[in-house]
């Protein structure tokens, strides 16, 4: 089974998004902050990352930047899930080597499970 860590500090899209991938037989991990986040990926490395950019404590682009300092996740896939819409905020996490970045208004739910069971096939 494939292992998700979601860092994400809105409850109810936490909740959401667990329950959609769960049923998509997806072991998922959660992170309400992002040195909680952090942590966790530290702790064990999952197959994929799914990262929101505004966050609690440490936000997306500081997750993103100490990822990119450390070896051991180099072949860490990574989904950015942002309401962050601009040009320049979706150039700068490609610029990280995201493979992804969903703009939450613009994917149901359940787009972004297709989108995410497409990358971890």
């Amino acid at each position: 089974m494939k292992t998700i860590l979601l860092v994400e500090d809105d409850p109810f899209l936490t909740d959401l998004y667990t329950t959609r991938l769960k049923a998509a037989d997806f072991e998922i991990e959660v992170a309400l902050t992002g040195k909680e986040g952090l942590e966790k990926l530290k702790e064990r490395k999952p197959d994929l990352l799914v990262l929101d950019i505004v966050l609690p404590t440490i936000d997306g682009w500081e997750i993103l930047q100490e990822l990119r300092k450390d070896e051991r996740f180099n072949d860490l896939k990574i989904v950015v899930l942002s309401n962050l819409d601009q040009k320049e905020d979706i150039k700068r996490a490609f610029d990280f080597e995201v493979m992804k970045y969903l703009i939450k208004a613009h994917y149901t739910p359940t787009e972004v499970v297709e989108e995410i069971k497409k990358i971890l096939k």
